[in-house]
């Protein structure tokens, strides 16, 4: 069976099922970039909602769940593969009705997975 490792935590993350992130700080390979506002999953595309506050002119960003590497309980901080730039790079998220649109969160799944190596694995 072939599944989109962008839109899933990898197995050795750190992230447990059920666990509510909402808060934590979010950190890029380069530097941090906001907090977790929500996580979606809407379409089986799970994907983490990032407030940017004034480092993104105030908007936030959508970031497939396929890009974070750890998840550190103790300090509640998210860590992604990816530079903030690579992030400021992403389409564009404008209003709440995008992590419900298909076509939206494929072309920011798109984008990431030209990131990271192993956007697509064999499970």
């Amino acid at each position: 069976m072939t599944t989109d490792g962008i839109w899933s935590y990898a197995p050795h993350s750190g992230h447990a099922e059920g666990q509510d992130l909402t808060g934590y700080t979010v950190v890029a390979a380069d530097r941090t970039i906001g907090h977790v506002e929500r996580e979606a999953g809407h379409h089986g595309m799970r994907h983490l909602v990032v407030d940017t506050g004034v480092w993104l002119f105030g908007r936030s960003a959508v970031v497939p769940v396929g890009v974070v590497t750890a998840v550190d309980v103790a300090d509640r901080k998210v860590s992604l593969s990816c530079t903030g730039d690579e992030v400021k790079e992403a389409p564009r998220f404008r209003t709440d009705s995008e992590t419900r649109d298909p076509a939206y969160l494929t072309a920011v799944g798109e984008h990431y997975r030209r990131l990271i190596p192993g956007g697509t694995t064999t499970a």
